[in-house]
């Protein structure tokens, strides 16, 4: 570190504290929010604020695998190629009905695939195997081997026993889970209810995305990507715009912001220049400052703080540092307000599919792509990682932890990468 740095660390009272420790703090803010029911419609995504249970067994009924028909399989015991049995057809059953008869010794009903098995029977034959014939107006069917109790039949509760689990508390729903609530009957899903979650942009020189270019201005690309993480997260976004470097202003506004809102996430003004208004306004003693300086990059000037029991979270400025800071710090808190049970990114292993030849004083969360070569997953290091950069955000699905002892990593080097949500399919 330069001594321009360690001047500023003295003179902004920064000191550096790991990434897990400064989790742990922003972590142990983070207050589980109220609950709230929701039609089944509108639950994909949202988590789920209780256990449920099974209400009765699924399948409620012993369920035909197959269309053809439900018997006795001891009436089959004795037949063979040359000797087939013959068994009066006494019922035809679509699926949805409840057949009124009961097969005795000697009878067959007609049955089509999910249908509920007539009382008394035990097994169904598909149709392909059978022969069928009419004799005096009364139709029979035939088979010529025998067959096995339970063959093509789903027995009741071969699913879930009634009282079993059907999805645990902290669950984020998703497509598989509607079909379970659907299935077992839970029209309105009790679900925790979503943060809302204030954004704010900081900087005289921001534009909005619809305004032309002007010398020294560039447009505010951090609060959209921000809005769009709050939101992929499970949280609410709430856009509150861009705040001039003005500290009076930003104190009032970033004071409003906590109080109406869950968490508050600003984007720049947190380093060492004369402007940076929000490392200025979190030194102030109306709060709690938790951390203002991390062991990592890019993003080392994130910082945390607590006013009014509300958590702020200032991130950089620069694209790269905020999408990382999101990641490391606001998505566990979003996740731990909604009482999901995974709140840090999941940690893979993967191969370096290309050399980083970067050398680090503090663990770097390097942007990157996933591929999968020959059933092995390497990550390839996006060409521009710096900080400022924003395009390499679009095509990075992971971060390569790189730790501050390692000067440098070879292609198939064995990596831990941090997977970011969404799929990845790419290949090597």
């Amino acid at each position: 570190m330069d001594r321009h740095r360690d001047s500023a660390d003295q003179k902004f009272q920064r000191k550096a504290l790991q990434v897990q420790e400064a989790q742990a703090r922003v972590m142990q803010h983070a207050k589980l929010l109220g609950t709230e029911e929701v039609p089944l419609s509108q639950c994909c995504g949202r988590v789920l604020a209780e256990p449920l249970h099974a209400p009765h067994p699924f399948p409620a009924f012993n369920r035909s695998g197959m269309d053809g028909y439900a018997l006795r399989a001891a009436d089959t015991a004795g037949c063979n190629a040359e000797e087939p049995v013959w068994l009066e057809v006494i019922d035809n059953i679509p699926c949805g009905a409840v057949s009124s008869k009961t097969i005795t010794p000697g009878t067959a009903a007609r049955i089509m695939t999910g249908a509920q098995l007539p009382e008394g029977s035990d097994t169904v034959v598909m149709i392909e195997i059978t022969e069928s014939r009419i004799l005096e107006g009364t139709t029979y069917v035939g088979l010529r081997k025998p067959q096995q109790p339970g063959s093509n039949i789903t027995p009741l509760g071969f699913e879930l026993k009634e009282g079993n689990p059907v999805l645990p508390v902290g669950r984020t729903i998703a497509a598989g889970d509607i079909a379970a609530l659907a299935a077992f009957g839970f029209p309105v899903v009790k679900v925790q209810r979503r943060p809302k979650v204030a954004i704010f942009a900081t900087g005289t020189e921001l534009l909005e995305v619809d305004e032309p270019l002007q010398p020294g201005k560039i447009r505010n690309s951090n609060s959209p990507m921000l809005e769009a993480l709050v939101r992929e997260a499970g949280g609410e976004a709430v856009m509150l715009g861009a705040i001039a470097d003005d500290l009076e202003l930003a104190r009032s506004r970033v004071q409003m912001a906590l109080e109406t809102h869950d968490l508050v996430i600003t984007t720049g003004g947190v380093s060492v220049g004369d402007y940076d208004i929000m490392g200025d306004l979190v030194r102030e003693k109306s709060g709690e400052m938790l951390f203002n300086k991390v062991t990592m990059r890019p993003g080392s000037v994130t910082t945390a703080a607590v006013r009014g029991g509300k958590l702020l979270l200032a991130l950089s400025g620069n694209p790269g540092a905020s999408f990382v800071g999101f990641h490391l710090f606001a998505r566990p808190v979003i996740s731990l307000m909604l009482g999901s049970t995974q709140t840090l990114l999941p940690e893979w292993t993967a191969f370096m599919g290309s050399d980083y030849t970067r050398v680090n004083n503090y663990t770097r969360f390097v942007r990157a792509r996933l591929a999968v070569r020959d059933g092995v997953v390497y990550a390839y290091p996006a060409g521009i990682d710096e900080s400022s950069v924003m395009v390499t955000i679009k095509d990075s699905d992971c971060l390569i932890v790189v730790p501050p002892e390692v000067r440098g990593m070879k292609t198939g080097d064995k990596v831990k990468v941090l997977k970011l949500p969404g799929e990845f399919g790419g290949q090597g």
